[in-house]
């Protein structure tokens, strides 16, 4: 391999949304850095199989009115 042209990598501490720690080795940020995750393995529906709707400013509600009435035919 030719010499100085990998990355130096150096550790991360990472913290999941539900406090427990790890800590990783990677090239990004700096070193002793703490990385602390919104999402992860233990809290994502695409994981854990729950999902949540959350109705942020009536997103759903506006949804259902505005297509209220499609498939709905009239005999």
């Amino acid at each position: 391999m030719k010499p100085d042209t990998h990355p130096a990598y150096h550790d991360l501490n990472v913290i999941m949304t539900d406090g427990t720690t790890f800590t990783t080795r990677t090239a990004g940020g700096k070193p002793g850095e703490t990385l602390r995750l919104d999402i992860d393995p233990k809290s994502h529906p695409a994981w854990t199989g729950v999902q949540r709707i959350m109705d942020t400013g009536g997103q759903v509600a506006k949804f259902n009115k505005k297509f209220a009435g499609i498939g709905m035919r009239k005999g």
